[in-house]
């Protein structure tokens, strides 16, 4: 399965409520986009100016946290983080929030993207004498605002002049000890929304984690804009660093793979695109078969989707194991090979003589769906014909999600029947690149990783892995 790197997660309590808590609960909400480390920083607006309590640990979200740790984080302001490191080796040191002491105070950062010139961005602050703590690139980002924030008259004002350096994917979430600041990168490839719980302001990676915590949705951040959230003047935008609508780059595997079906991302609601991915895939692709099952759980949305379009009925196929724990989220390909039986079985009784139809989101380098053909075959499926709800990856990603090396992916140099062989399956159909934009209802996306094209010159060495982030 492909990871994408983080989820980030801000609130503000103007009325001096304690939020470790709704911050842990927003965090629970967003696990799915990141299973490696978590971490939560606060601090107290009324108490001295730049304390910050913070915590940080690897592992889920609720064995890093528990009460009494909860309850030692007082603070009316304060930002969470879970991660998945795309490149880089997944460290405590380099779980976030990262929390700076500086000349102008505190400040804790959450990242959500990747950079793509972090590496030039870091030889320059280490020639200016920064040492760094992490091997990570949202620090190359907080060492910038902090140095901007010494010629700046905000924070802000700050967080725009470092904009202006990095170049790549980033949402962001900045505490500072009376702020708290969204930014989005310019092209808008990670989500980030705002949302409003009766005297608290919100951000978040995902409408998702707003309705856990029982807040209201107020709008996305828009790509490139720069929110600042104070008691005094509310919500306050910058749009200095928008680009024009059409440069927009969301990614489009918001949509496919990484949000939750529960989300909308920029006013979409990612349980229709997904099911619109599954219809496109019958129409395009149709088999005859006598069921259709989805992978779970990405795949369920674009079977049901399937199963609606072609009439025939939708099932279940598997069981999933809920319980799996660390111990399977671990990068690494020995280790996800294994897993593949820890995680599924198959239910016997649903395939034993029947021609199924499975759907999954994504075939990267081949190894698990060829192991998920073969457990359906060995419970009895007479026909497996595999769906995929997008089109081939035959390039890699370098904007926060750990798409590899083009050597690594299964459709490079091969065409859709030879990986239907190597995969084992009966039939094999993919999404038509042309579908892309039509499953976001025409809003813009990057899909570099299965074109090449990207809305920004990737670097000329592959740097994923770089500094071991």
């Amino acid at each position: 399965m492909i990871k994408e790197e983080c989820g980030v997660f801000g609130i503000y309590d103007f009325d001096g409520g304690d939020v470790a808590s709704t911050i842990y609960y927003g965090l629970l909400a967003l696990q799915h986009r990141g299973q490696e480390s978590c971490g939560i920083a606060v601090s107290d607006t009324s108490g001295p100016k730049g304390k910050v309590l913070s915590s940080k640990d690897m592992g889920l979200v609720n064995e890093a946290f528990t009460t009494e740790i909860l309850k030692k984080l007082k603070g009316d302001i304060g930002v969470g983080h879970v991660r998945y490191s795309t490149a880089g080796s997944s460290t405590r040191e380099n779980a976030q929030p990262l929390v700076l002491n500086y000349v102008k105070g505190t400040l804790a950062l959450a990242h959500n993207g990747n950079l793509i010139n972090a590496p030039e961005l870091r030889k320059e602050l280490e020639y200016t004498g920064a040492i760094f703590q992490t091997t990570i690139d949202s620090e190359v980002i907080a060492y910038f605002i902090a140095r901007e924030r010494l010629n700046s008259k905000t924070v802000e004002e700050a967080v725009g002049r470092a904009m202006k350096k990095i170049k790549g994917a980033y949402s962001l979430i900045i505490m500072s000890p009376r702020k708290l600041i969204g930014a989005r990168d310019p092209f808008g490839f990670r989500p980030l929304c705002i949302g409003k719980r009766d005297n608290s302001y919100v951000l978040a990676s995902e409408t998702c984690a707003l309705d856990t915590i029982g807040a209201t949705f107020v709008r996305d951040v828009e790509p490139g804009e720069i929110v600042t959230i104070s008691p005094e003047k509310g919500i306050e935008s910058d749009k200095s660093m928008c680009i024009p609508k059409e440069q927009h780059a969301r990614c489009v595997f918001e949509y496919i793979y990484f949000a939750r079906p529960d989300s909308f991302v920029d006013g979409m609601s990612v349980y229709n695109s997904r099911i619109l991915a599954g219809r496109y895939l019958a129409i395009d692709s149709p088999v005859d078969a006598d069921l259709v099952v989805g992978v779970p759980e990405s795949g369920n949305c674009a079977a049901l989707g399937y199963a609606m379009e072609s009439g025939i009925p939708y099932g279940q196929a598997f069981v999933k194991n809920s319980y799996v724990g660390r111990t399977f989220i671990k990068p690494g390909q020995k280790n996800r090979e294994s897993s593949v039986q820890v995680k599924l079985n198959a239910l016997r009784d649903a395939v034993e003589g029947r021609r199924v139809i499975m759907i999954d989101d994504s075939i990267v380098r081949g190894t698990t769906s060829d192991r998920i053909v073969r457990m359906l075959r060995e419970a009895g499926a007479k026909e497996v014909h595999m769906r995929v709800s997008s089109p081939p990856f035959l390039w890699p990603c370098y904007f926060g999600t750990d798409i590899p090396a083009r050597d690594q992916l299964i459709a490079y140099n091969r065409s859709v029947d030879e990986i239907c062989k190597i995969i084992g399956a009966d039939s094999l159909g993919y999404l038509k690149e042309e579908r892309l934009s039509q499953i976001v209802e025409g809003r813009e996306i990057c899909s570099g990783c299965f074109t090449g094209k990207y809305p920004l010159d990737p670097p000329e060495d592959d740097i994923r892995g770089e500094f071991d982030h």
